[in-house]
């Protein structure tokens, strides 16, 4: 098991607590590790979630759970490698939003194996020949 940057779909996931494999790959991964790695975008794509149904006590109930969680942000390197990504993905017909690219970058940038389920989308990157490493604790 390597390092990894938890995607917001995982992250989501291991907050709901129902999905069997994932409780058990993240119980795994913690007991190696002693935390997580999440990026700030996951952070921000996680409150817009509850802020947007209007639910701000889930908002602290969040950001109390993430607190020894390792946060990658957006730096300028992996910024100019998300601005790459997302452009390929353009030019080649095959978008998959703006936040995947940020996310995509950090983990790339920072030699970490992305954990997600939108194992798909992430794919696409990797044909475009880039070499980001992908896992999915929900198989």
């Amino acid at each position: 098991m390597d390092k990894s940057l938890l995607d917001t779909d995982t992250l989501s996931e291991m907050l709901k607590g129902k999905n069997v494999n994932v409780i058990q790959r993240a119980n795994d991964y913690y007991a190696k590790f002693s935390q997580y790695t999440i990026s700030t975008i996951t952070v921000l794509e996680i409150i817009k979630g509850f802020h947007k149904v209007q639910r701000e006590a889930h908002i602290e109930r969040f950001l109390s759970a993430i607190s020894n969680t390792e946060l990658l942000t957006l730096n300028l390197e992996n910024a100019e490698l998300a601005g790459r990504i997302y452009a390929d993905l353009e030019r080649t017909g095959q978008t998959i939003g703006r936040a995947d690219p940020m996310i995509a970058a950090i983990a790339l940038e920072n030699d970490l194996v992305l954990i997600t389920g939108n194992v798909r989308h992430y794919q696409r990157i990797q044909k475009l020949g880039y070499s980001l490493k992908l896992d999915n604790w929900k198989t």
